[in-house]
């Protein structure tokens, strides 16, 4: 196995203190813009700093992979140029962005992987 990707060692040490026995962390990057501060993507998980954009206190928020319903990509004619994603679930959409198209393409590839190796990911339990 390939060590986990991080741009930030501390932002990597507070997602590997969420960590649980038998998940594997594939990277973290930290994100620019209003409300979310970094984001892990783990095999299981989706993990992001929010600072109380969304739940009115920072707080760390876990995504798993069956929650997801989709992911979303902004198209400006050249495929994977843009640094940002979107995480569709029931619960609302959660957008990143990135500090580089490349991180994004590397996070988007990740989760849909994770999504598309799963028969029925949002049935699972």
């Amino acid at each position: 196995m390939t060590e986990p990707y991080y741009d930030n060692k501390a932002q990597y040490d507070r997602i590997r203190g969420y960590i649980i026995p038998g998940e594997t962390i594939f990277a973290v990057y930290d994100c620019k813009g209003g409300g979310t501060g970094f984001v892990g993507i783990t095999d299981r998980r989706i993990i992001f700093y929010d600072q109380a954009f969304l739940t009115k206190k920072k707080s760390m928020v876990s995504i798993p992979y069956n929650q997801i319903i989709g992911i979303a990509s902004v198209d400006e004619g050249v495929i994977f140029q843009t640094s940002e994603i979107t995480l569709l679930t029931a619960a609302g959409n959660y957008t990143f962005q990135f500090r580089g198209a490349d991180k994004a393409h590397n996070a988007y590839s990740f989760i849909m992987n994770q999504l598309l190796g799963q028969a029925h990911p949002q049935l699972k339990g």
